[in-house]
């Protein structure tokens, strides 16, 4: 099965070769083109045999080219199907999701590849001996690997599939051919913590160096768990407990590796009630995007955007809208600092789209904005960009801007999820592109 070519850009290497629109890609070098991992792969050589079918024959064309230069061409697919998950994970986060909500929030994927390009976590679950094999062959290093249990029991249990107990085999797999990977633990309370996450981080200490880093994660619960696996938060108390364990770990992991190796996630550290660590702690922050040292990062971005800098004479009133759990460590971060010119607001909002147990600022949508805010003298409201999809236009429910604008009456600013981009706000005012009057 081949890929077909949906566009030939002139002036592109396929266009000097004299493929068309239509052609249909069959191998490179002699090996079939499963997807883009092994197009790019077999696109890295010096001199390259492609074969393709135009209507009814076959064509093969060799050339020499340079290393990095690639065809130019555009699939028809893309190169790229996603792989969906085959797991029915007792903690889910789609599963839990409100409903009627676009199509697209309800997409499940589980795919090795995405997590190669885009950093995204997998469970290995979907992937046989001979997926594995071209993992190792292509090189895909590092992976970002959802691991959550390595006791055969328990990961089955949780994952609720019968082949995700065999994830010690496959991390020693990928160590032994040479790759990196990250891992993620999410955490549920009497399901993988205590003596099981410490059976957990024992095993992964053991795979290091191959084995980067481990985020330690709370599980994320809203209130659509109608018919779900039983499961509750962490109470501050355990939370703390968590924190305790990890630092016992990073104290040893310290002085036997030179890293701290384990990282609780900021959430982590706002249930206990504590402070988060300095930004130092963090490492070169392996896994920031999976929230860990996010804020440590955000605190000590505008701490720097703040050095020898005075705020304008002009007079600003802002409101901030957040999530409940980053307010307080928002609070102390602002207030630090007096402010001569700036009235400022900061406002915990809880998702009650996903229920009212949701307390992170990116899974805010419009609706709460505006039950949290209306009527109220906002000023200019203040919000970052993580609260909107990837096109910047539209909440979780769908609200656009424009409609949040209006049912506010304030104008609205969506701030880059930046220290540096929230202290120019409150120094200078606010502006640009981000800016909606």
């Amino acid at each position: 099965m081949g890929h077909i070519i949906k566009s030939v850009p002139e002036g592109s290497l396929g266009a000097e070769l004299g493929l068309l629109p239509g052609d249909e890609l069959l191998t490179l070098n002699g090996e079939p083109v499963v997807d883009v991992i092994d197009y790019q792969a077999l696109l890295s050589t010096e001199e390259l045999a492609l074969v393709y079918r135009r209507g009814g024959e076959t064509l093969e064309v060799d050339c020499e080219k340079e290393e990095w230069e690639e065809l130019g061409v555009e699939f028809a697919d893309g190169l790229l199907t996603t792989r969906v998950c085959k797991n029915h994970c007792i903690f889910c986060f789609i599963d839990q999701m409100p409903p009627n909500c676009r199509p697209t929030l309800y997409v499940k994927d589980d795919d090795w590849r995405m997590s190669l390009m885009m950093g995204n976590f997998v469970t290995l679950t979907n992937v046989d001996e001979e997926e594995m094999r071209r993992i190792v062959r292509r090189r895909a290093s590092p992976l970002y690997i959802s691991v959550h249990a390595t006791d055969p029991e328990v990961r089955r249990r949780m994952m609720r599939n019968p082949h995700a107990g065999r994830i010690l085999d496959q991390l020693r797999t990928l160590r032994d051919a040479g790759l990196q990977f990250h891992c993620q633990i999410v955490l549920c309370p009497g399901e993988n913590d205590g003596g099981v996450l410490e059976k957990t981080l024992t095993d992964l200490a053991a795979l290091r160096p191959a084995a980067q880093s481990v985020a330690v994660v709370p599980v994320g619960l809203t209130g659509f768990r109608q018919g779900l696996y039983p499961l509750r938060p962490f109470t501050r108390e355990e939370a703390d407990g968590v924190l305790r364990q990890i630092s016992r770990w990073q104290k040893k992991c310290w002085k036997e590796m030179g890293t701290r190796f384990v990282f609780a996630s900021d959430e982590f550290y706002c249930l206990a009630g504590r402070s988060l660590p300095a930004e130092s702690c963090y490492e070169d922050f392996p896994q920031i995007e999976n929230g860990v040292g996010l804020f440590a990062t955000l605190r000590a971005e505008f701490e720097d955007a703040l050095q020898g800098r005075s705020e304008s004479a002009e007079k600003k009133r802002f409101t901030i809208a957040c999530g409940v759990s980053v307010a307080p460590l928002l609070s102390d971060m602002i207030f630090a600092h007096k402010w001569q010119n700036l009235e400022l607001a900061i406002v915990p909002v809880r998702s009650g789209f996903f229920g009212g147990a949701v307390t992170v600022t990116g899974l805010i949508a419009g609706c709460d904005l505006v039950r949290d805010l209306a009527g109220r003298d906002v000023g200019t409201l203040l919000i970052v960009e993580s609260m909107l999809r990837a096109e910047g236009d539209k909440f979780l429910d769908d609200m656009t801007l424009e409609e949040l604008r209006e049912q506010l009456g304030a104008p609205v600013c969506v701030l880059e999820n930046t220290g540096e981009a929230l202290a120019e706000a409150l120094l200078n005012g606010v502006g640009g592109e981000t800016w909606h009057k």
